[in-house]
């Protein structure tokens, strides 16, 4: 991945992950793999982990522990409502900017 598209996704990750989750709750690892099966192939775990705290720190998401087949309780991440808000404004930022984009082509 070249060094635009990896800057270009630093500001769009979080509203990319924000709408995964309003598709259903996820831990962090099954966000990755969703990330991957979408296209977003080259995004490493702790890129993910570390927005995911971030995004809990900022009241986003509601985290529930559920016990793990494999080791400890895996942490999972749902969408609140505050998140759902978040996510209508990338995506109205996100319409601004493509249609800005595109007149520019």
């Amino acid at each position: 991945m070249g060094k635009q598209m990896t800057e270009m996704l630093k500001g769009t990750l979080e509203g990319i992950v924000l709408a995964l989750l309003a598709g259903k709750p996820a831990y962090g690892y099954e966000i990755t793999t969703l990330l991957r099966a979408k296209g977003f192939s080259e995004i490493a775990e702790g890129t993910v982990y570390a927005l995911l705290i971030r995004i809990e720190q900022k009241g986003l998401v509601d985290v529930e522990k559920r016990p793990s087949e494999k080791g400890p309780p895996r942490k999972v991440y749902s969408l609140n409502a505050q998140g759902g808000k978040e996510l209508e404004e990338f995506w109205r930022t996100w319409r601004f900017l493509s249609e800005r984009l595109e007149q520019l082509r």
